[in-house]
């Protein structure tokens, strides 16, 4: 291989060999080294479009990792790059298989919203997950039975079998905290979320003691955001900043809405969004104050 040849790197080689995130990490990395590879052989969208007998947009979607990469797509394009090495075109091209393979959370499509999928996959590759939330508690810290409550309030017109699946959905997420290789997660939870009773007494009861355990994890760092600070830096929804040791995958912020979500990744969005974050850190109680408000809730509770 030439010293003009791009290479697949050890970079490539470890999503290939010890795969994070499913799909939608994937294509992420992939549409990333792609967009490299056509920014270096000085090819616009158009042309790269004309290649794969396409768009500008279809590749901008390709190099966002908005949409799986079909093989034959990802072969044209790297011949368009001048890429010959057929040990490179090959760790390519297997990359490209994996992007269509289902993740775990494909076999809740019936109650998966397609905005939400994406959140699923970047949460599974995360190494850092700072959330602030105003009126819930964060969803990989809830119950199933707190969980159910809020399924219950946001999908009204779900069958009960729907809202179970739901719940499922959310526990199985939650499994990500106590794997080896846990990403940590730091929340920020206003006090409102905590005292309004959501499902009434028992449910509360139950996920103030939830929360509890929960702290006790080396991973999750709790924060309350008390009702004296009066105004807080991040007047607004919720927010969740995912951080990832992995170059190939930039900090995006999410903010869900009611029927959608945005996903932010330009540098002056997420450092906007960080800064936030880091004021409402600031201004909450610390992580060993957060666990004595919970504990003086829950005497209140019982």
């Amino acid at each position: 291989m030439s010293a003009a040849q791009p290479s697949s790197g050890p970079s490539l080689r470890r999503y290939l060999d010890h795969p994070r995130g499913g799909p939608t990490v994937l294509r992420i990395v992939l549409g990333t080294q792609l967009r490299r590879m056509r920014e270096a052989a000085g090819i616009t969208r158009e042309a790269a479009g004309d290649a794969i007998r396409g768009s500008h947009a279809k590749i901008s979607r390709l190099e966002l990792g908005r949409v799986s990469c079909k093989e034959r797509d990802v072969a044209d394009l790297l011949t368009l790059y001048n890429v010959t090495d057929e040990a490179v075109r090959a760790d390519f091209l297997k990359l490209a298989r994996r992007t269509s393979s289902p993740g775990w959370w494909h076999q809740y499509g019936d109650v998966l919203p397609g905005w939400f999928e994406t959140h699923i996959g970047l949460e599974e590759a995360a190494s850092v997950i700072r959330t602030y939330e105003v009126q819930f508690v964060p969803g990989l810290l809830q119950t199933a039975d707190y969980a159910r409550a809020v399924a219950e309030l946001g999908h009204p017109r779900s069958s009960p079998e729907e809202i179970e699946r739901r719940v499922q959905l959310r526990v199985q997420r939650q499994e990500l905290l106590t794997l080896p290789d846990a990403p940590r997660v730091w929340a920020v939870v206003d006090e409102a979320s905590l005292r309004r009773p959501l499902g009434g007494p028992e449910v509360m009861t139950g996920q103030l003691r939830h929360l509890l355990k929960m702290t006790e994890l080396p991973n999750v760092t709790l924060q309350i955001a008390p009702f004296s600070l009066g105004g807080l830096a991040a007047a607004g929804g919720p927010i969740t900043i995912l951080r990832f040791l992995e170059p190939d995958l930039p900090d995006i912020v999410y903010l869900e809405q009611l029927t959608s979500a945005l996903y932010l990744d330009k540098r002056d969005d997420v450092d906007h969004y960080l800064a936030v974050m880091d004021r409402l850190s600031a201004q909450s109680e610390s992580p060993r104050e957060s666990v004595a408000i919970l504990e003086r809730l829950l005497k209140q509770e019982s």
